[in-house]
């Protein structure tokens, strides 16, 4: 399903990259095709919704529940190479204190600025820019009579494309009319200004309404119009050429760790992304969440108005492949695609320190470290894994031999580390 890179083609400072992401816990977004095993029955029906549900005009809502460490981050940065893959936008939002899901406008500005596509660069600034470029090649700008005529014609395109809000379509106008109607040498600064205003409004950014007028914009970005903004941003999408939005929204679990009044407007914006995704089309909407926030007192069951939406989720108990539940938890990875990734991390930390990691650390090592897992009761733990597996690696390469290695002793230091790293992660550091 996800093809395009290969672990040998990869430089030493790339491979460095890596294992440095993976040595502190975190995932290398851009690379995790090189070490994608397992999942399979997942992959395989989100693959099936977006080629045969998404594309065409359908909208859903999954949440990718595991726990810490089960390797959710992993599992939604899959999806984002397979959506991109398939011309679909694109946007990662890891939700932290600096974007708390319970400030929607943090949210979205967040959504849009992270936007990749079949553009060059990251965001919808660089995606306007691209889709101005390619105007430029078109007879749309000069004095001539044609070149306005053009731009009146594309004008009214954007304005009648069904659902397409009035000043969504007005603000691309006057992105267009901005740089390619004739002007004179003196509002350059001006139209520079203008511009600039115009691309922080599509932001989500702070903009006055007096700044927005001259454009027949009237509206800046807030809850009551979001759903508005959403698909007017899903409907150029399309226009520019992609077959719709895939949005990961990653680390919904630490609202559970913040008080009733963060966790409840929390719980409301994602009430609120489901209502928007019901109203749209050509959106998937993936949340990140641990088990704790579907069963737990302060989850969403809190939250009447959100629960009474999601209550349903995962209830039969049995795993629904094109259910709204992805329980990555109750399928980890079996301990042959453990050796399999074992092996593709290998070779990665070989190319990155320039060192004969094959041979000197045989599949046999990396098969002790899922027995002593799985005797453990960790085996599904592939964060456990990887980070084990790293600091092994790391010690044969200085010049230890595997077979002198106290392997429980490393995986209860590895434990140990990765509680901490736990413990900070769920702290309430919202409420700050």
């Amino acid at each position: 399903m996800i093809s395009g890179q290969k672990v040998d083609n990869l430089k030493p400072f790339q491979a460095r990259a890596i294992i440095e992401s993976l040595r502190k816990g975190s995932v290398p977004v851009e690379n995790v095709p090189l070490f994608t095993v397992g999942r399979k029955n997942w992959l395989k029906f989100i693959e099936d919704d977006l080629d045969n549900y998404i594309s065409q005009g359908g909208s859903k809502v999954r949440f990718i529940s595991g726990d810490y460490g089960d390797g959710k981050t992993h599992f939604m940065s899959v999806i984002r190479h397979l959506a991109m893959m398939k011309k679909f936008a694109v946007s990662f939002v890891v939700l932290t204190r600096e974007v708390p899901i319970h400030k929607f406008e943090t949210v979205y500005q967040t959504i849009v600025r992270q936007l990749k596509g079949n553009f060059a660069g990251t965001g919808i600034r660089n995606m306007l820019e691209t889709w101005l470029g390619k105007l430029a090649r078109t007879p749309i700008q000069g004095k001539k009579d044609e070149a306005c005529e053009n731009r009146t014609a594309l004008a009214a395109k954007l304005r009648n494309i069904p659902g397409m809000d009035i000043n969504f379509a007005n603000a691309l106008i006057a992105l267009v009319n901005n740089r390619f109607s004739p002007m004179e040498k003196e509002e350059i600064e001006d139209r520079e200004s203008a511009h600039e205003v115009l691309l922080h409004w599509f932001e989500g950014g702070r903009v006055t309404k007096r700044e927005i007028k001259p454009f027949q914009v009237y509206e800046v970005l807030n809850k009551t119009n979001s759903k508005q903004f959403m698909n007017s941003l899903i409907l150029f999408l399309r226009h520019t050429g992609h077959k719709g939005l895939i949005l990961l929204m990653d680390e919904m679990e630490t609202v559970v760790a913040q008080s009733a009044s963060i966790r409840n407007a929390a719980y409301e914006n994602v009430r609120l992304f489901i209502d928007n995704s019901e109203s749209s089309k050509f959106l998937h909407i993936f949340f990140s969440i641990i088990p704790d926030v579907l069963i737990s007192e302060k989850g969403f069951k809190s939250y009447d108005a959100l629960w009474s939406r999601i209550r349903s989720i995962g209830q039969t108990g049995k795993l629904n492949y094109r259910g709204v539940l992805v329980d990555i938890h109750q399928t980890p990875l079996k301990t042959r695609e453990l050796v399999e990734l074992g092996g593709c991390l290998r070779t990665i930390h070989g190319i990155s320190f320039r060192w004969d990691a094959n041979n000197k650390v045989k599949d046999e090592v990396i098969e002790k470290i899922c027995v002593n897992q799985k005797r453990m009761g960790v085996l599904s733990e592939v964060r456990l894994f990887i980070k084990q597996l790293v600091r092994i690696l790391d010690m044969v390469e200085q010049g230890e031999s595997p077979d002198t290695m106290d392997m429980e002793h490393q995986i209860v230091a590895t434990q140990r580390e990765m509680e901490a790293e736990k413990i900070e992660h769920m702290q309430p550091s919202w409420d700050s």
